[in-house]
């Protein structure tokens, strides 16, 4: 801790963390513990963050992230889409297809940034905001095999037709190694397979992506 930090708010921080990286909450005993202070530091931490909605606590006692971070989490779709288009904007051109970055969206895959090309006479039309179920369409594949061992992912890119719109075919990298994102970058395009060549290069815009986010 330097002397511009607060302890205060580093110590709030750190609970929002621990209680967002558990499903059944924490009491303020396992809190107190866990942070290395007293019950009535956590009491304080506690009370402050209720009354922003950050947290809430439950009959039997235990802290769980409260509502009032999916407002916050809102506004990051707008940071996450303007540092992804650059990538997006380089992949739809080079391979004349609508280019754009999913993200999870609690069992959705959720569009939250779609760049068409513009030299194209046609092309598929994907819209920001567009959902569909995780184990359909390349995107939500490809979220899904970001989550797998690095051993047991398929080779970078997912490929595949027809599962989202009849007659479409699309490739998909996960954006791996950003903190808090669980995302995808594909493109979408009218024709029977997609070649390798552009799975791979898929593969190179999720990365650029990722880089940006870091």
């Amino acid at each position: 801790m330097t002397a511009e930090t607060s302890q205060t708010l580093d110590r709030g921080l750190r609970v929002l963390t621990l209680l967002a990286d558990t499903d059944h909450g924490l009491t303020v005993t396992e809190l107190s513990n866990k942070l290395g202070v007293n019950r009535t530091v956590v009491y304080r931490l506690l009370a402050t963050l209720e009354q922003h909605a950050l947290v809430r606590r439950d009959l039997g006692g235990r802290a769980r992230v409260g509502l009032g971070v999916l407002r916050l989490g809102r506004q990051v779709h707008p940071l996450v889409r303007e540092a992804a288009l650059p990538a997006l904007r380089s992949l739809a051109e080079d391979v004349g297809a609508t280019a754009h970055l999913t993200l999870v969206d609690g069992s959705e895959a959720l569009a939250v940034a779609v760049v068409e090309p513009s030299w194209t006479d046609y092309h598929v039309a994907y819209r920001t905001g567009f959902r569909h179920p995780l184990d359909k369409g390349a995107a939500g594949r490809a979220i899904l095999d970001g989550r797998r061992p690095d051993d047991e992912r398929d080779p970078g890119f997912v490929l595949t037709h027809g599962e989202l719109e009849a007659g479409a075919s699309g490739a998909a990298a996960p954006v791996l190694g950003v903190s808090g994102i669980e995302g995808s970058v594909g493109v979408v395009m009218l024709s029977e397979t997609v070649a390798e060549r552009i799975g791979h290069r898929v593969v190179r815009a999720a990365n650029q992506v990722a880089d940006a986010l870091r």
